[in-house]
């Protein structure tokens, strides 16, 4: 066999899935790239398509908005956050990095453990409540203690993780299959039996806060994916193209968030004094008698997957952080490690939280809003406009590099963007001035996105792109030998 033969041979099986995944936050070669672009679609529509997605479309109602306008909040709430989730899924084919590591170009080697804390309390803080949403469930059906299955379930959840990107790709997709059935079912069934009292479907009956606060709990839940979409889209050849992981990622995102959230709003209409999981399983009985238990039971292998997804994004970020302080090799021993303290944090987290699910998880979506809005604006805007996907993997690994281990730019739009939308804040914990004066509305994501754009934009006007893009080209020279690296 010649040489090339071989180098052929051995790229093929370097591409070829593996039942546990060897690499972490470092990059992705070309040779091992594999897969098609429209597997994104059943990882989104999955990770959609659960109990915690049924508990963000009972937000607005549990406040006291109707079904046809928090239906309506629906909708657009998740258009609009599944647009910017949408677009960090294309970053994965062109960079071959997870999504937390690439923002070390815009917040500096050091100066992204402030994003990284963030994505660490929404991975942990998710898993939590996912815990809760299982032992909710398991308890609706047979019963039993909630705190078993919430270690048995962040034991599946883990060992799943374990496994890793492809084992995580091959699951999602026969979840997706499994639920798109199970949600025609019950959407055929409550389209004719179900009734709902004249208010429900009124939209004289229009009141705003419930429908605001329903829009951005939508668009947050969205956007909070936008941490780690990348993820699992990094092994993807590199010439799958934007378009194409943009559109199947928002696809599969957008019609499993939506249809799940509807399928809550409706579900909380019907049994607004219910628990998320009983009013799900009486909303089922309701369409097609006896059709609750295996509803919840087909809701609860996509919640499954998705604390995968969860602990497996959070195993990356402890990574990235420990590799900041101090610069090592990942291995799989250490993500063994980090994806154990994930699990035990979510678990111990749960197992002192599990009252008032609702109205908390209400909250824990608005600070997510809040902390991930100026985040997801300068990611995007350095990457599509600034620097257009020009970026070098290995001065991202450099602490000493050309991306600084403070960069100015990004940790001052954070901070601008954030201290703009103060006075828009709607929780419990704080009201703004702006909030109160609207009548509670919360419409501080509107805010945070230009201002924190806008800055970032302002702030590059100084950078000297075109030598930023010839030092990032020479500095991967040799990265990858099936890349074509031009300099000049």
């Amino acid at each position: 066999m010649s040489t090339n033969s071989a180098r052929t041979e051995n790229r093929r099986g370097a591409g070829a899935p593996r039942l546990i995944e060897k690499r972490s936050i470092d990059y992705v070669p070309l040779a091992e790239r594999h897969g098609k672009v429209w597997h994104l679609w059943p990882v989104w529509f999955s990770g959609d398509a659960h109990l915690a997605t049924v508990a963000t479309g009972v937000v607005g109602v549990a406040l006291g908005g109707n079904l046809v306008w928090m239906a309506i909040a629906v909708v657009l709430g998740s258009a609009f956050g599944t647009f910017f989730m949408a677009f960090h899924s294309t970053q994965g084919p062109q960079l071959g990095l997870p999504q937390m590591i690439q923002s070390r170009p815009q917040f500096g080697y050091v100066g992204a453990l402030l994003v990284w804390g963030v994505a660490l309390i929404a991975y942990i803080g998710f898993n939590a409540f996912n815990q809760i949403l299982a032992a909710q469930t398991i308890h609706t059906l047979y019963g039993g203690d909630a705190a078993p299955t919430m270690i048995m379930f962040s034991i599946l959840s883990v060992l799943l993780a374990i496994a890793g990107y492809d084992l995580i790709h091959v699951a999602q997709r026969l979840v997706a299959y499994v639920l798109i059935c199970a949600l025609l079912v019950f959407s055929v069934a409550a389209v004719l039996h179900c009734r709902f009292a004249p208010a429900e479907l009124d939209l004289a009956r229009f009141s705003a806060v419930p429908f605001i606060t329903q829009v951005f709990a939508a668009a947050s839940y969205q956007i909070s994916w936008s941490i780690y979409v990348s993820d699992y889209s990094r092994y993807l050849p590199r010439d799958v193209g934007v378009s194409a992981s943009f559109w199947w990622t928002y696809l599969g995102a957008f019609i499993g968030g939506t249809w799940t959230m509807l399928v809550g709003t409706l579900s909380m209409a019907m049994f607004p004094k219910l628990e998320v999981a009983t009013a799900l399983r009486a909303a089922a009985d309701s369409a097609l008698p006896g059709y609750g238990k295996p509803l919840l039971i087909c809701s609860l292998l996509g919640l499954v997957t998705i604390t995968s997804l969860n602990f497996y994004g959070a195993s990356l970020t402890l990574l990235s952080v420990a590799d900041s302080f101090k610069p090592n090799r990942p291995t799989l021993p250490k993500r063994l490690v980090t994806l154990a303290f994930s699990g035990v944090a979510a678990t111990a987290l749960a197992l002192s939280s599990t009252h008032d699910f609702v109205q908390k998880f209400g909250e824990f979506l608005a600070v997510l809003l809040y902390l991930f809005t100026p985040w997801t604006a300068i990611n995007l805007v350095d990457f599509y406009v600034v620097r257009k996907g020009h970026y070098s993997v290995r001065e991202i690994f450099n602490p000493r590099g050309m991306y600084g281990r403070w960069n100015w730019r990004g940790l001052c739009a954070y901070g601008i963007g954030f201290a703009a939308m103060i006075p828009f804040f709607s929780t419990d914990l704080y009201t703004g001035p702006i909030a109160r004066a609207i009548g509670g509305a919360d419409i501080a994501m509107l805010v945070g996105l230009p201002v924190s754009a806008a800055v970032y934009l302002w702030e590059c006007r100084s950078m000297d792109l075109d030598s930023d893009r010839l030092r990032a080209a020479r500095a991967d020279i040799g990265l990858d030998p099936d890349a074509l690296t031009e300099v000049s």
